[in-house]
């Protein structure tokens, strides 16, 4: 059938709907029909032997079967064969003949139409064989760039002259999206036709000649990454069959990757002695000893966590409510701490960095067990950052902190460096405990390297002998904690703000008992709180006749003790649903009493004077005794005294006998021994004399327990006076002070506690020199200051005034 055949043009024909076909229109190619209406269509143009126009689908229409869904543009043809598939599809063979255009619309069902033939216009031969000469051209160039065109289809186009043949076959078989190609279709000007199919073909060129490039390049890659892991898995079969593995190249390449990712953190010297080392171990033999060594730093090194902070903001917020939480009373401390931390978060949200700040190394000092650890435990809590403890207690070696140098046999840092590793974070809050009990031996000092660490202005390049480069603290929290302040070297002291944590009152321990420690302790003995209690007489006497200290640290112990008795029983008799201790069945859970301090007698004594005393566990009542013997003015000192209170003893016996030769104490002659001739002449003698005929024999009870500190200067300034003169001193007066050789009292330390251990020994009055009365009494607690009358004192005939009894000693 040839379209010459139908005369009758514009005619009417059926419209088939196909996407695709329109490109190559003088080709013969099937169509599958699975619309009912294109099949009607078809099977009506087999029949009749008429003509189909097969129009595409617009954009975005695909699917609807429509004038409106479709070009009005297509490919006239005519139907060769139908075959009807087992799907129920149908499959029609399609001639292309000529390109077509709808001029008007029939029927749309099915879809009908007027069609008439698209016919190019007259054109310049010689123009249009030049510009196919181009086209040719363009084709060759891009044919050596893309595989779209098969050598057959080149020779074709080449040994073809008709302009639109050509076209129509170039434009089949390059991808042109849908409306450029519809343009191209029904272009009748051969010349335009020709120019936009060059201009598609020069834009198809350069895009090949860039994919061609890219893939080149993805191929090298992909051959240079082949080639590495061939040679990479041959060199692995060859040491294999050597007898030796890739394990330490593959460790060595873990050690780059790992200084690599950490090299944006460290300074620049840390950065080079890292790598140096890592290139050594590179070049050493395995076997070597050396590389054992550089192999055991590397491993040290790369594991501090440069660049990695807790990056929590500083909220002083949350210091002072976890303070609150974890800690009851220590009122002041809490407070200094909140203050300390209020600077770093005013600077911090102000932009300050912490090496301007430069604040103070905080140190919490006082007895055993008052909490200054929880508090550093408290802060790290409150900051979310890691906290490391460094226990200093007996430490001699100064390596020990600054790391021992690598030509050493076991040689590792030192503990600081080791603490940030564990941490694993740079800012960690760092408790250096027991400050005060660093040693020192032929082995070096370590407080010199404290000096270094708890500097500001030294310690953000603080150097570990084994790292062998500087390492930045300046963003650790350093806290001390500490006993004995004066124990601590002088330079030390002076880079510390001391926070002074003071012995816990009765009550204070009844309410961190009852709110803490019996939670705490019934926690870990997986106790009920239904299945305990305590009584609050049996707790307080617990705490006063049953503990020794000046914080909990017992009571714990004690209560830990009565909770293990209470589960035996609950698990021995399931009956027992809850165990209550009460002062009447103490005895059961507890042994035996340990009294911490003495009640004070009732009984007024004459050389025995009840003086207070400051020691590490706190304050405490020391009963001091003097006797006299006949003998030439010897003084005799007993009871583990140190240097200075030996001295206190000889500067009360100088003052007391100033004042018997001055009158202001009066001596009874009777009391003092006469010889024969002076009884029977009746000399008078002077008072001085009952100092030159009687020995002094002085004695603080608890000989085993050293004793030091001038505090005790009035205290025995009054037994010695009361010795002398036979007057009885007051039982339910204490006192503490420093006596000069003038008669002054000066001011003591330690006068918190002092007046706690005078509480619990239930004293009425306590004599305490003037300026510790002026000064300290805002310190002391509420309830210590109501049950005791606390006189300030400034000269020792005051003291004596207040302690001794004007009566005589009878007998």
């Amino acid at each position: 059938m040839q379209l010459s055949d139908y005369s009758a043009f514009p005619a009417d024909i059926p419209v088939i709907v196909e996407d695709d076909l329109f490109l190559y229109p003088f080709m013969i190619s099937p169509i599958f029909l699975s619309d009912e209406k294109n099949v009607q269509a078809a099977v009506e143009a087999v029949e009749t032997n008429s003509l189909v126009l097969v129009c595409p689908t617009k954009p975005n229409h695909e699917g609807e079967r429509s004038f409106d869904a479709i070009y009005n543009a297509g490919v006239v043809g005519s139907i060769m064969r139908k075959v009807t598939l087992p799907d129920g599809r149908i499959k029609v063979l399609f001639q292309g003949l000529a390109r077509g255009r709808i001029i008007e619309e029939v029927a749309s069902s099915p879809l009908i139409a007027k069609v008439d033939i698209i016919h190019s216009k007259p054109y310049n031969e010689l123009k249009i064989e030049a510009l196919m000469e181009v086209l040719r051209e363009k084709l060759r160039t891009l044919s050596s760039v893309s595989n779209q065109f098969p050598p057959d289809l080149v020779r074709t186009i080449e040994e073809n002259h008709e302009p639109n043949r050509i076209a129509d076959l170039i434009s089949s078989t390059i991808k042109i999206k849908k409306p450029e190609a519809y343009e191209l279709f029904i272009e009748e000007d051969v010349e335009q036709r020709l120019l936009l199919l060059i201009d598609i073909i020069s834009e198809e060129i350069e895009a090949s000649k860039l994919q061609k490039e890219i893939r080149s390049k993805v191929h090298n890659r992909i051959e240079q990454v082949n080639k590495e892991y061939f040679l990479k898995e041959q060199l692995k079969q060859i040491q294999q069959e050597l007898g030796t593995d890739t394990q330490r190249e593959e460790e060595i390449e873990e050690y780059y990757k790992k200084l690599e990712a950490k090299k944006p953190y460290m300074n620049e010297d840390a950065y080079k002695e890292v790598k140096k080392q890592i290139d050594r171990f590179a070049r050493m033999h395995p076997d070597s000893a050396d590389a054992n060594l550089i192999q055991g730093y590397l491993d040290w090194v790369l594991e501090i966590p440069f660049g990695k902070v807790a990056k929590k903001h500083l909220k002083v917020e949350d210091v002072q409510k976890q303070l609150d939480k974890d800690h009851y009373s220590l009122k002041k401390p809490k407070e200094r701490i909140v203050e300390y931390f209020s600077v770093r978060e005013l600077a911090e949200l102000r932009g300050v960095k912490d090496k301007e700040i430069k604040g103070a190394i905080l140190c919490f000092a006082g007895p055993p067990g008052i909490g200054k650890t929880s508090l550093a435990n408290s802060i790290a809590k409150a900051l979310r950052r890691k906290l490391v403890r460094i226990a200093l207690g007996g430490l001699e070696d100064v390596n020990e902190l600054r790391g021992h140098r690598r030509t050493y046999i076991g040689a590792m840092p030192g503990r600081i460096v080791q603490g940030l590793i564990d941490a694993q974070e740079m800012n960690p809050v760092m408790v250096l405990d027991e400050i005060d009990k660093v040693g020192r031996s032929m082995r070096g000092d370590p407080t010199s390297v404290l000096l270094e660490i708890l500097d500001p202005e030294q310690n953000s390049a603080f150097r570990d002998y084994y790292l062998n480069f500087n390492i930045d603290l300046s963003q650790v929290i350093f806290i001390a904690t500490a006993n004995d302040v004066g124990a601590i070297p002088g330079p030390l002291r002076d880079r510390m703000e001391f926070i002074f944590l003071s012995s816990y009152t009765p009550q204070e321990k009844y309410e961190i008992a009852k709110r803490y420690l019996i939670p705490q302790e019934l926690k870990k003995h997986a106790l009920k709180r239904s299945e305990f209690s305590i009584t609050k007489a049996a707790l307080q006497r617990v705490i006063e006749n049953y503990t020794r200290e000046a914080g909990v640290r017992n009571l714990r112990r004690r209560i830990a003790d009565m909770i293990r008795k209470a589960a035996k029983m609950i698990l021995a008799d399931p009956s027992v649903d809850k165990v209550s201790v009460t002062v009447k069945n103490l005895p059961e859970f507890l042994d035996k009493p340990i009294f911490e301090i003495d009640v004070a007698d009732n009984v007024p004594t004459v050389g025995v004077v009840n003086g207070l005393a400051w020691t590490a566990v706190g304050g405490d009542v020391l009963k001091i005794e003097t006797i006299k013997i006949k003998g030439k003015g010897a003084l005799q000192l007993t009871g583990s005294l140190g240097d200075v209170m030996k001295e206190s003893a000889r500067i009360a016996l100088s003052v007391v006998k100033t004042l018997i030769d001055r009158g202001k104490l009066p001596i009874d002659e009777k009391i003092i021994p006469k010889t024969m001739k002076e009884r029977e002449e009746k000399i008078r003698i002077e008072p001085s004399e009952v100092y030159k005929r009687y020995d002094l024999h002085i004695h603080i009870p608890e000989g085993a327990t050293p004793k030091d500190g001038p505090s005790a200067g009035i205290t025995m300034a009054t037994a010695i006076a009361s010795i002398f003169g036979e007057y009885k001193v007051r039982a339910d007066v204490a006192m503490t002070g420093e006596l000069t050789l003038t008669g002054k009292v000066l001011p003591i330390g330690g006068l918190k506690e002092k007046l706690i251990a005078a509480y619990k020994a239930k004293i009425n009055k306590v004599l305490i020199p003037r300026k510790n009365y002026e000064r300290d009494l805002d310190d002391i607690p509420d309830e210590v200051k109501e049950a005791l009358t606390i006189v300030p004192v400034a000269r020792i005939e005051e003291v004596l005034n207040e302690a001794l009894l004007s009566e005589k000693k009878e007998g």
